[in-house]
């Protein structure tokens, strides 16, 4: 009989995975319609939101001008986990992002680990993300309408309100598309990215006719740690990349096309962050920027002079953060989807609706939990809560890389990381630097959190394992499956 050392080490095989989920034969139990484009519209997507358009005003009064190197420190690292994102996706293409990795990497315990880092990465950043929207919603409708939702109904407790009703509504909108179906949802998704790339766009084109160099000045008043600190909270407005891997199993081609699709997302995620915070900074006093409420539309009217260009860019940021939630939401929901495959939550996670081929229970139940969340907590807390989620979630990918190299060596992949060992060491190395910058308070909350599912693993997850029970969960085949 297998030592309980072995049993809780114990690892799904990458070829078992594959063929669970239909990898190379295109057959699954979710239905594969996502192609290259739409793929890398939901990294975009997932991405570009409420790190720009509403953080960027938390971020400055840390690290004052010197912000525009904490977009770069968080790209950076961010980019250097994307990379070993990009290799692990073409390798194991499934459903369940690092948690797979990590069951497929480092056994089963460390996956129940890292699953539990994605519940709090995804359902965090959910409310995080639809809080900040809710702000914009206020000032478009303050521009156009000549009014504001009251406070009691748009902020949370802490910051004076009683309910944030906005962003349970967006919650709802969002969880009803994904319901009706993933390539719905994807196109809807496309076409939201390209308004906000516009949008985003048109803010430096006009921002840079505020540029003002005296604004620059002092550049990084607080030091390396205000830099740091600021790149921890801004570290979660990259959470979009790891949803490309949540897609796995809804991908035609995803060995090519995750891979892909996570470097396209990279390349033009990060160049947009840079500009954006450059042009904000150099246009608008830092001072200015602490407690600046739908902060990039500020901006544009202060320099304009007037409240067109602002309203344009709370409609952008209106649709660009419904676009950002959309995609938390559907990633939660796949995460949680695997791990109740697996038998590590209970099977009302893992029901398809026969007709859509949408997991509809898992989603309602994400939908609830992200809407008290966002209804009742403010945004601050909720953005270091994302950061240090995601960032143990990139440290794990990192190493993942590095022990399937040993394990699997001769293993299909789509692509490889460059520069090998030292690509993921600097990735992890990146992690930690950021981690340790976070609040005690964060910290302290991530453990508990970590140690609750830690029990619920020896209560629940070890005895209902399918693999420690040598069970194979049946696939549902498509009798007509996507090209």
């Amino acid at each position: 009989m297998a030592s309980l050392r072995e049993q809780v080490l114990r690892s799904k095989s990458v070829q078992e995975m594959a063929a669970e989920t239909g990898a190379d034969t295109g057959r699954s139990e979710l239905k594969r319609t996502i192609g290259l484009w739409s793929l890398s519209a939901i990294g975009i997507g997932g991405t570009i939101g409420t790190g720009i358009f509403f953080i960027l005003s938390q971020a400055v009064p840390m690290a004052g001008p010197a912000v525009i190197w904490s977009f770069v420190i968080a790209g950076v690292v961010a980019g250097l986990t994307a990379i070993c994102y990009a290799e692990l996706a073409g390798a194991v293409p499934v459903a369940g992002s690092s948690y797979s990795y990590a069951y497929a990497t480092l056994g089963e315990l460390t996956a129940l680990a890292v699953g539990a880092c994605l519940l709090l990465e995804w359902g965090v950043a959910g409310a995080a993300v639809a809080v900040g929207w809710s702000e914009y919603v206020n000032q478009f409708l303050d521009n156009v309408f000549g009014f504001q939702l009251p406070e009691a109904l748009s902020n949370a407790p802490e910051q004076g309100g009683i309910f944030n009703l906005p962003a349970v509504i967006l919650i709802v909108m969002c969880a009803l598309l994904l319901m009706r179906g993933v390539s719905e949802s994807a196109k809807t998704n496309a076409i939201m990215v390209v308004i906000k790339i516009a949008v985003l766009i048109m803010f430096i084109v006009i921002g840079v006719t505020g540029w003002d160099s005296a604004n620059l000045t002092p550049f990084a008043a607080d030091g390396l740690s205000g830099v740091t600190s600021a790149a921890g909270l801004i570290f979660f407005s990259y959470i979009g990349l790891d949803a490309v891997s949540t897609a796995g199993e809804e991908v035609r081609n995803p060995r090519r096309n995750l891979p892909l699709a996570i470097l396209i997302a990279l390349v033009i995620v990060t160049s947009l962050y840079v500009l954006v915070s450059l042009v904000a900074v150099a246009a608008q006093p830092a001072a200015e920027f602490d407690g600046q409420e739908a902060g990039l539309a500020q901006i544009l009217e202060d320099i304009v002079g007037s409240e067109w260009p602002g309203t344009v860019i709370a409609a952008g940021a209106i649709i660009s953060i419904f676009s950002v939630t959309l995609i938390v939401i559907y990633g939660q929901t796949r995460i949680l989807f695997a791990m109740a495959r697996d038998g590590m939550l209970p099977e009302i996670f893992h029901r398809v609706n026969p007709r859509t081929l949408t997991p509809v229970p898992n989603t309602i139940i994400v939908a609830v939990v992200i809407g008290i969340l966002a209804g009742l907590i403010p945004i601050n807390f909720l953005a270091e809560m994302t950061s240090i989620g995601t960032l143990v979630a990139f440290l794990v990918v990192s190493i993942g890389v590095m022990v399937l190299r040993q394990t699997h060596p001769d293993l299909p992949r789509g692509f490889k990381v460059p520069l090998y060992p030292v690509t993921p060491i600097l990735s992890i190395a990146g992690c930690i630097w950021i981690i340790q910058d976070l609040r005690a308070i964060t910290i302290w909350v991530f453990l508990i959190w970590v140690t609750v599912a830690l029990v619920w693993y020896a209560v629940y997850g070890f005895r209902h394992s399918h693999l420690g029970r040598h069970e194979h969960v049946g696939l549902i085949h498509d009798e007509d499956p996507a090209p």
